[in-house]
């Protein structure tokens, strides 16, 4: 065994000292391909977990097999520690073609000590520039965090352990657009974006410190694809009309009170043509 290989085997066991995957929720092994990146990406435990890794010659990543129109969907994810500068870890879904949509959560690391940025977007029809930023209210490197994305008919919700961090309604009625007319697949990676992801490209990826490992387990996606149920026909697929409650939006108030760091709808200097249709709307219910 190289240098290299043992690294990486280092890595992938830091990532689950301490823990044993005894929830049984989706089977990687069943739910995913791995698309690029070949042994960088690692399926472990009988399917109930997954590794994603970087080094200078590649990053990894993966996508769900089935695709759903509307779904929620939820992984318990351990981010790179460490000097994890210039890498970005992503976990989204979305369509295919030049006209996709996408929702996306996007975590960009940062130096040793510094917290991560979590980054997250909306995009429709190609066009995105719909960015949040926050900050954490924890260490997501020392142990596994649950983030989930909510997307129904009326509503898109990013959850980090159960806590609402930003809301997209649909306001089709006050000519927001909404993606719902494109089914998504569920994709994650890890890859090098050095030339943005920390202080804007100013701290650089230190690839002495690579191999760069994620690690995944709790991988669980409901949807009418992959429930066999009728939507909404049942009451098990309670996702459909699920929002953000009275209790939530205290909660959603205070992270964007104390963890948000970047929303574009305040940044009218970024947008001097005005910003977007969904701000201004915002303002008006």
């Amino acid at each position: 065994m190289g240098c290299s290989q043992i690294l990486i085997l280092v890595s992938i066991l830091s990532c689950f000292t301490f823990m044993w995957c005894l929830v049984l929720a989706g089977d990687f092994r069943k739910d995913v391909d791995i698309i690029w990146g070949g042994d960088k990406a690692k399926i472990l435990q009988n399917g109930q977990a997954i590794t994603l890794s970087l080094d200078k010659t590649s990053g990894s990543g993966f996508q769900s097999k089935d695709q759903f129109l509307f779904g929620k969907i939820s992984t318990d994810l351990k981010l790179v520690p460490g000097n994890s500068a210039g890498t970005v870890t992503s976990y989204y879904v979305a369509s295919q073609g030049a006209m996709w949509d996408e929702i996306d959560f996007e975590f960009l690391g940062n130096l040793s000590g510094d917290p991560y940025t979590v980054h997250t977007n909306v995009i429709m029809q190609g066009k995105g520039d719909r960015e949040q930023q926050f900050r954490l209210w924890f260490d997501p490197t020392t142990d596994f965090h649950t983030y989930s994305i909510l997307w129904n008919p009326k509503t898109i919700i990013f959850y980090v352990d159960g806590t609402p961090i930003r809301q997209f309604k649909n306001m089709k009625t006050m000519n927001v657009p909404y993606p719902e007319r494109q089914a998504m697949r569920v994709h994650s990676s890890l890859w090098d974006g050095d030339d943005w992801a920390t202080r804007g490209g100013l701290v650089k990826t230190d690839w002495s410190k690579a191999p760069f490992t994620a690690c995944y387990k709790n991988y669980e996606v409901q949807d009418c694809v992959g429930s066999n149920v009728t939507c909404g026909g049942d009451g098990s697929s309670s996702w459909l009309k699920e929002g953000i409650d009275d209790s939530g939006m205290k909660r959603l108030k205070w992270v964007q009170r104390n963890f948000m760091i970047y929303d574009y709808c305040n940044d009218p200097k970024r947008f001097r043509l005005g910003l977007a249709s969904e701000c201004v709307a915002n303002d008006m219910i």
